[in-house]
């Protein structure tokens, strides 16, 4: 693993993901069970249409801020923690970095649960084995591997494991899905016709779906500039927006996508993983695609590490990292992950108005010393943050036609401009 500190700049002799890195790493922790099930909640609340229209507007724009704040990383060469630090100042900045590594470690654990679970079902199912034994022993196994994965190199894992093998292979597994789940809408009562103008039951409204397929690139915005920040510079001083815009929405379309194919071509009473092994050699599909859940975990161990790191720089990254792995096995065995689910999403709603002040006091700044070396609070920053989060929350439990995530990112954008040099 890297020797960088998160507390300062990166040099630039790290700096050596390319573009297509970048697209590779994001287009594989853009893959997962989690954002097909996100798709699934869709329909039948929306038509088709209505659907497909807020998977591809929500994935362009939520991309796009991920893709921003990644850009940030590699221009200034920050971890998140030191853009927070920069936007908030050294003390009130903790804050932020503490709420981040508590949710990057519910969420690794909840990475570790979609694992076993899934996997739990395919031994089931094609070896009748249910013993009581079997979900602690799969979870095992793959806190095991994210041990042996936090104590290795981040840099050699994107560019060796992650884009040479794991992705081709995904790649591989989520067209035969989409092959097979296509020719069941063909080959059902009124084919793609009737599939197409489908109504919905208008439960949700269309600016609210978007909000919903916004949420999963923002649920990645506290560690994209983790890995951005190795971007290289000079003339390829904009591979870090556009891999990590190209990889990413290409990824959430797709996946999005595929939830709705799947919920709509199955019983009611089906759930998404039984509908996928059902499908000609979908264990072999739903095999890979938990396999790849595996670097979705490991991206939350390792930004959760740096965050670490930079609160406590004397215990290295990859220490950290190993103790992050530990205690979220522990939480996926004794916790349940599932009913922890609407917590975890609710403290990561507090990043939506963080991240839209970060865009708005950092994008045209070329230097950040002065403010990386600034007093303990930086006063408007953390008001137009707390400002955002009620948006946040009030707009979901009073207007939810409008979502949640777009104003408030709106107004802590808007705020965050006008008050950008105070």
């Amino acid at each position: 693993m890297t020797t960088a500190s998160s507390s300062s700049a990166i040099s630039n002799s790290d700096r050596i993901f390319t573009l297509r890195d970048h697209a590779s790493l994001w287009f594989s922790l853009g893959v997962g069970l989690l954002v097909m099930q996100m798709g699934a909640y869709l329909i039948p609340a929306l038509g088709t249409r209505s659907a497909l229209i807020a998977i591809v507007v929500g994935s362009v724009l939520g991309s796009a801020l991920l893709a921003w704040v990644a850009q940030l990383g590699c221009n200034h060469g920050l971890s998140s923690a030191g853009l927070m630090q920069a936007t908030y100042g050294r003390g009130f900045a903790k804050l932020p970095v503490v709420l981040n590594i508590i949710q990057l470690l519910g969420w690794t654990a909840f990475e570790l649960v979609i694992m076993r679970d899934g996997f739990t079902a395919i031994i089931s199912q094609t070896t009748g084995l249910n013993a009581a034994w079997l979900p602690f022993a799969v979870t095992a196994f793959f806190g095991g591997l994210l041990f042996l994965l936090a104590s290795s190199s981040m840099i050699k894992l994107v560019r060796r494991v992650i884009g040479r093998y794991a992705l081709p292979l995904v790649v591989l597994s989520l067209v035969w899905l989409s092959v097979q789940f296509i020719l069941r809408v063909v080959q059902a009562d009124g084919g793609l016709s009737a599939f197409w103008h489908r109504t919905g039951t208008g439960e949700m409204s269309t600016l609210a779906a978007i909000d919903l397929v916004i949420a999963m690139p923002v649920s990645w915005l506290p560690l994209v500039a983790d890995y951005a920040r190795y971007g290289q510079l000079g003339a390829h001083k904009t591979s870090a927006f556009k891999g990590t815009w190209l990889g990413y929405v290409i990824a959430n379309i797709w996946c999005y996508g595929l939830g709705v194919l799947v919920v709509s071509t199955t019983a009611p009473d089906v759930g998404l993983v039984s509908a996928i092994l059902l499908a000609q050699f979908g264990l072999i599909a739903l095999g890979l695609i938990l396999v790849d859940e595996m670097d979705n975990a490991y991206g939350d161990v390792h930004s959760g590490a740096v965050s670490l790191n930079h609160l406590f720089s004397n215990i290295h990254i990859a220490t950290w990292g190993k103790y992050l792995a530990i205690v979220a096995v522990l939480c996926a065995m004794l916790l349940d992950m599932h009913g922890l689910e609407s917590f975890l999403l609710m403290l990561s709603s507090v990043f939506v108005p963080l991240y839209g002040v970060i865009i708005a006091r950092l994008s045209f700044k070329t230097t950040l010393d002065e403010r990386v070396n600034a007093p303990a609070i930086h006063i408007s920053s953390a008001v137009i943050w707390l400002i955002g989060i009620a948006v946040f929350h009030l707009c979901g439990h009073y207007a939810p036609q409008f979502g949640s995530a777009i104003p408030s990112l709106l107004m802590t954008l808007g705020l965050g401009m006008i008050f950008r040099n105070r």
